[in-house]
């Protein structure tokens, strides 16, 4: 089943699809899969052994020995996450490293931990980071959020004006955050491929 299809009913049904998500969004960009995903080796061993024990997956560039490349931009986001974990355990403290580490790549947030939509993003830092997430009382895009606090947390400002309305960046911050997602974009690209292959002729028999 991909994370596309997975059921997120349950609390553990819905973490182990957001672990499974993150990972293939971070797997897609190439390069070091520690590093894309946020984690060190022995990490993502631990994780993987943890959660997809009975699911080969390839991991040889980890088991290499390659480390999570963590900067100043990212330790600061994912200290600010486990600065407000409402769950014990690992799994608050991999999903820190990992969403601080995705939050630094282009698209939503949501988007680059590879989840459906940004409720399920949402619904994951309510679940792990509860007193974090229950701050944005305004829905504020995540990672904007996520910078907001930092400054905030540091005496800082980072908004012009002390109205969100009345701010430039108004759609910056809480614009629409609607789209494809990343798995179901995989999805069609691989039936939009298999479709050109058969109209060809060039389908493996």
């Amino acid at each position: 089943m991909s994370p596309a299809d997975a059921e997120i009913v349950a609390d553990s049904d819905f973490d182990r699809h957001v672990l499974a998500s993150i990972l293939a969004a971070a797997s897609m960009d190439g390069g070091p899969l520690p590093d894309k995903a946020g984690l060190a080796a022995h990490e993502l061993a631990a994780l993987l052994e943890q959660y997809f024990p009975s699911i080969e997956i390839k991991i040889e560039q980890s088991a290499a020995g390659v480390e999570a490349n963590v900067t100043d931009e990212v330790a600061m986001v994912r200290d600010l996450l486990l600065s407000r974990r409402s769950t014990e355990g690992d799994i608050g403290r991999w999903l820190a490293a990992m969403i601080a580490r995705r939050a630094i790549e282009p698209d939503h947030l949501w988007e680059d931990l590879g989840l459906r939509n940004r409720g399920e993003l949402s619904r994951l830092l309510s679940r792990h980071f509860a007193p974090l997430a229950a701050c944005n009382i305004n829905n504020m895009r995540w990672k904007r959020f996520f910078y907001r606090t930092l400054c905030e947390d540091e005496g800082l400002v980072m908004c012009t004006t002390p109205v969100c309305t009345q701010c430039n960046d108004f759609d910056v911050c809480f614009g629409d955050e609607s789209g494809e997602s990343r798995m179901a974009e995989r999805r069609r690209d691989v039936l939009l491929q298999a479709e050109s292959q058969i109209v060809a002729g060039d389908w493996p028999i």
